[in-house]
């Protein structure tokens, strides 16, 4: 299973997942890969066909989402000279061109509502008939879907197939987003950085104890392929380098969360002056009236504990 050694990470939630997708690898079961956008649906697809009894066979992936309506059932299973006006000979559909291998069915969810049907024959019979043809053909083809979309809500608002999911959902594996395995950021981040700076023949930067903390800190809503593409970037600008926070790009740094206070708001409401009179008299009395000490305690300055002392009549 060296294949999978490309998919980094060692959070609970993603060794699960491997496990299930290395199983899964070694039968030729229909699969569908579910996740948000950039959680490596791709990447795993391929890792699982790369570890099958199909790995020295075609592995092709068509994106639904980027296939004309008018041409998606010629795309997927091809056409016959003068089945159409445009149609000046023969075309060999994806599903002809990956007999004995794989075909990746990317945001499934976007294929066109009759062409699902003609999908769902051709998982249950393993025939398809290209535009035009007057017979079936029969190929052996293994197909590993995925989607980011919600296909339960899809199907309930009458867009996509019933049947077809549960046709597809055999195998169901879920690549979890980057923030429910926050523990593999660094180890995707070092992985990448050496990837990147291996590829352009550069010296690796270092990422300082700061700028971990930062990005182990934000949400990543473009998951891993946001996280390569950011310490790509860095790779080049800073090869050799320290990357310190102010190196990071602006929307990291600047959506970071904000420190928990354990202060929780009454449902009744409350009194800021008084919550500041009892905080400033709290201190002095924990630094036994050490006005400099009261201050650090506070995160202010001494002048300003100053004038609210006296602006409270705290003595």
């Amino acid at each position: 299973m060296e294949k999978f050694k490309s998919l980094v990470g060692q959070a609970p939630n993603f060794e699960a997942l491997l496990r299930s997708a290395k199983m899964v690898a070694a039968t030729d079961v229909t699969v569908l890969i579910t996740g948000e956008t950039g959680t490596g649906k791709e990447e795993l697809a391929h890792a699982i066909q790369q570890s099958s009894p199909r790995a020295d066979k075609p592995f092709i992936t068509i994106n639904c989402a980027a296939l004309p309506e008018s041409l998606a059932e010629s795309e997927l299973f091809g056409h016959r000279k003068g089945a159409f006006t445009g149609a000046m000979g023969n075309h060999l559909g994806k599903l002809q061109a990956s007999d004995g291998g794989t075909l990746f069915l990317d945001e499934i969810d976007s294929m066109p509502f009759n062409l699902q049907a003609k999908l769902l024959r051709f998982l249950e019979t393993g025939e398809c008939q290209p535009v035009g043809a007057t017979g079936t053909e029969r190929v052996d083809v293994r197909i590993v879907a995925a989607t980011n979309a919600d296909l339960e809500r899809r199907i309930a608002a009458g867009e996509f197939r019933k049947d077809l999911y549960y046709r597809l959902n055999v195998v169901p594996l879920e690549t979890p987003s980057l923030r429910e395995r926050k523990e593999d950021i660094p180890l995707l981040a070092a992985h990448f950085i050496r990837q990147s700076t291996r590829e352009h023949g550069l010296e690796p930067p270092r990422l300082s104890k700061a700028a971990q903390q930062i990005i182990m800190n934000y949400e990543w809503p473009g998951n891993v392929r946001e996280l390569r593409n950011v310490c790509e970037r860095l790779s080049i600008l800073l090869a050799g380098q320290t990357i310190e926070p102010t190196n990071l790009p602006a929307e990291i740094t600047l959506n970071q969360p904000r420190p928990k206070t354990g202060i929780t708001l009454p449902a009744s409401g409350l009194s800021l002056e008084e919550v500041e009179i009892e905080l400033i008299r709290q201190a002095l009395v924990r630094t036994n009236g050490n006005r400099s000490r009261s201050a650090r305690l506070l995160g202010i300055s001494r002048d300003t504990l100053l004038y609210r002392m006296q602006k409270y009549s705290i003595g």
